[in-house]
């Protein structure tokens, strides 16, 4: 009998282990290929995703913002906040736009209210109803032409220029109230960043 010679690397103390069979190998590798799709492949993949949904975000603002005229809806809350054109409850035909640039932001927005909620929107921005004055456009040309607003429809028409100090928005409103319930207002809120 020869004497066993021990294997390198295993100590002569260390019992003999039999060879690894073929399909316990083949599972182990499988397993070893099934831990390393999950630590990098799931990751990567969300990355993907997330990318195209961040580029499609992009996309969609750009062409939400490159759009003239405005859009039907509310503006976001943050937007009301930040310009102070708290739309009060109720409204309809709500609609608005917001420019930016480096030297004035600007949000424009409509509704139709009721008297009260007119009475409600002036008293949150620090104005009052007896403000309003009959035949004041107080919208610039300007502000109309890049909306589209003509303010040419039947009437009476009124119209406020509500001026504050930085950083607190201008608001120059006008009013329709050929419905002598339920008035259109027109509203461009003005920020200096």
């Amino acid at each position: 009998m020869t004497p066993s010679v021990p294997r390198q690397g295993s100590s002569p103390d260390e019992p003999e282990r039999p060879a690894e069979d073929r399909r316990h190998r083949n599972r182990r590798r499988a397993l070893t290929l099934a831990i390393i799709v999950l630590l990098i492949g799931v990751p990567a993949g969300y990355l993907v995703i997330s990318a195209n949904q961040s580029r499609d975000s992009g996309k969609d603002k750009e062409e939400k913002y490159s759009a003239t005229g405005l859009t039907a809806g509310w503006p976001s809350r943050v937007q009301r906040r930040l310009y102070r054109v708290p739309i009060p409850p109720y409204s309809d035909h709500v609609a608005y736009y917001e420019t930016n640039n480096w030297k004035t932001s600007r949000l424009y927005a409509q509704f139709r209210t009721s008297n009260e909620g007119l009475g409600r929107f002036l008293a949150q921005i620090g104005a009052d109803p007896a403000d309003l004055q009959e035949g004041e456009k107080a919208i610039s040309a300007r502000d109309r032409r890049i909306i589209g607003w003509e303010f040419t429809g039947a009437g009476p028409w009124y119209g406020l220029v509500h001026e504050q100090k930085n950083p607190a928005p201008t608001h120059d409103i006008v009013v329709n109230r050929s419905d002598p319930n339920h008035p259109m207002v027109y509203v461009v809120s003005r920020t200096v960043p």
